[in-house]
């Protein structure tokens, strides 16, 4: 489900990072090309998720 969620909002995040600049910029807008980077997106965030570790430091168990 996490995975689904990601998606959705990266993909509507992004179509509307790119509908923005593409009318910032005074270029057509381009629904294919917010689709691809949603998912590569998407990708990126799923990597840095799994590269980052979930147990706390031992300094910060520490202070606890």
């Amino acid at each position: 489900m996490q995975y689904i969620v990601t998606f959705i909002w990266s993909f509507l995040l992004v179509s509307m990072l790119n509908y923005v600049v593409s009318s910032v910029l005074g270029v057509p807008f381009d629904f294919q090309t917010g689709a691809i980077l949603s998912v590569a997106f998407s990708i990126l965030i799923f990597i840095i998720g799994a590269v980052i570790p979930n147990e706390p430091t031992p300094e910060a168990a520490d202070h606890h």
